[in-house]
């Protein structure tokens, strides 16, 4: 399944760099598949739902929202969807999104997650 676009290009949010929207480049440039998620969503109108996600690396996306919930305070907006599965039939699924309240923390959280894991060690929460 498809990611879907994103209503305006990343490259107009102020502090988020050109490619942040793109999956090809997130794949290239973030260093993990929680990093390569969170700057996705936070390019303006992007959200996901497991499928999508799965162009970004990400298997089991309900368990990365649970981690930067959890671990880093950061808070999502959930949305159930019906979408069709492999064999056409619907299927309940989650679209998560970022709200703007939560960009600038989300920010912080991602220059965190894309230092080296050697400096790591402290929590944006």
């Amino acid at each position: 399944m498809p990611i879907k676009q994103p209503c305006q290009q990343a490259g107009d949010a102020p502090g988020l760099p050109e490619e942040s929207a793109s999956p090809a480049e997130l794949l290239d440039k973030a260093p993990t598949k929680i990093a390569r998620v969170l700057a996705y969503l936070l390019a303006p109108c992007n959200s996901l739902i497991r499928f999508e996600a799965e162009a970004l690396g990400d298997h089991c996306l309900n368990s990365t929202i649970a981690k930067l919930t959890h671990d880093y305070g950061l808070e999502f907006q959930r949305q159930p969807e019906k979408v069709p599965n492999r064999w056409g039939t619907p299927c309940d699924v989650t679209r998560y999104s970022l709200p703007e309240s939560q960009h600038q923390r989300a920010r912080v959280v991602l220059a965190l997650l894309n230092k080296p894991a050697k400096g790591r060690k402290g929590v944006a929460a």
